[in-house]
């Protein structure tokens, strides 16, 4: 591990749905926990915190990495979802350090701190 990477202590998917994508987003939900070692968090049918959107997360290690995101590239089923490290920037860590797979969302990061 190289000491930049070193910095990431986890990671997040954060996917996002809409009432009429709800039922879409629990088979998502399903197969993640189906097949793998993760922590689902709470579903949010309202947006909370910078996310613009109902969500659900996931969080992940660094080493489930390349399991999970390539899972989610092929069975996502159109649903946005925004992937992004953990470390001791919250703000970088959503905006600059992520991916998206799907419809890139604006994220309202001022309530975020460092």
């Amino acid at each position: 591990m190289s000491k930049e990477t070193a910095l990431i202590q986890g990671y997040h998917a954060h996917v996002y749905y809409d009432p009429e994508t709800r039922e879409v987003a629990a088979r998502v939900r399903e197969g993640l926990a189906a097949r793998f070692q993760v922590l689902l968090g709470s579903w949010h049918d309202n947006p909370v915190g910078p996310h613009p959107k109902s969500m659900y997360q996931v969080v992940f290690s660094p080493a489930q990495f390349g399991q999970i995101v390539p899972w989610l590239m092929l069975n996502r089923e159109g649903l946005d979802i925004l992937v992004h490290p953990e470390t001791d920037d919250n703000v970088k860590d959503h905006v600059e350090r992520c991916l998206w797979l799907g419809t890139k969302l604006k994220v309202d990061v001022r309530g975020l701190g460092r």
